[in-house]
């Protein structure tokens, strides 16, 4: 009789626990007309994209962003906490300092900085 041997595997089990925090805030100036197509939004200079948690927060900042700049929400996610927006450079980035600084300031939220390519 042969010895068997016993091979062990490990088990990762991954979850998401969200904290309160945006994980990306980006404005891309003067995308290619390819990816405003992709989206199904109309081109308006400049696109601008956050990615936040809790996932409900996306209607929070999509409300902010609108309130405070001539952009228009491009898609909104509550589900997965995504969020575009689209207007002219200027506004965009904006939108997105406005939801920045007020989702740091009113709600405790850590965020990171805006980029931009």
């Amino acid at each position: 009789m042969g010895v068997m041997n016993e091979k062990t595997m490990d088990r990762i089990i991954q979850e998401s626990v969200p904290g309160k925090q945006v994980t990306i805030a980006h404005v891309i100036a003067s995308p290619m007309s390819d990816i405003y197509e992709r989206l199904g939004i109309d081109d308006k200079g400049a696109i601008g994209i956050l990615t936040l948690s809790p996932y409900e927060t996306a209607i929070i900042a999509a409300d902010i962003a609108t309130k405070t700049a001539d952009v228009e929400i491009g898609f909104l996610d509550r589900f997965t906490g995504s969020v575009v927006i689209s207007g002219d450079v200027q506004s965009v980035e904006t939108a997105l300092k406005a939801v920045t600084d007020t989702l740091c300031s009113l709600l405790d939220f850590t965020t990171v900085p805006i980029t931009r390519t």
